[in-house]
């Protein structure tokens, strides 16, 4: 029986425009992608990595002790790929600091190992 072709509509989302695409694999060459609907290079190059390995900035709170909030928000230095954001939240979850936090600070470094850290996105007294 023949493998099933992985196939995906997509919007790409770096430009007004929004182009609706069609990324498919090409039939017996793994890696290799067919595209339809793109109508510039970004557009090619948001597709194939939307594909490929898909990432997302993700952004949450951590609980601050000491400081005029009790919680401080946070997010990724860089996107993370979609498959570790469930196990970044958990880990996010598990964090409590002492303020005061300056925005920029990294709350945790290279999370899960991913060599991506999450930092403070405000000031807090």
């Amino acid at each position: 029986m023949a493998e099933k072709l992985k196939e995906k509509e997509m919007i790409c989302i770096l430009c007004p425009l929004g182009c609706k695409m069609q990324v498919s694999e090409k039939e017996g060459e793994p890696g290799e992608l067919l595209m339809r609907g793109q109508l510039c290079k970004k557009g090619k190059e948001y597709a194939y990595e939307e594909f490929t390995n898909p990432t997302r900035t993700l952004t949450s709170t951590v609980v601050v002790h000491g400081a005029v909030l009790p919680r401080l928000p946070v997010k990724t230095s860089k996107p993370i790929p979609i498959k570790m954001i469930f196990p970044v939240v958990e880990e996010i979850a598990k964090v409590e600091i002492k303020g005061p936090v300056k925005m920029g600070d990294v709350i945790i470094s290279d999370v899960l190992g991913s060599g991506i850290d999450i930092v403070a996105t405000r000031s807090l007294r």
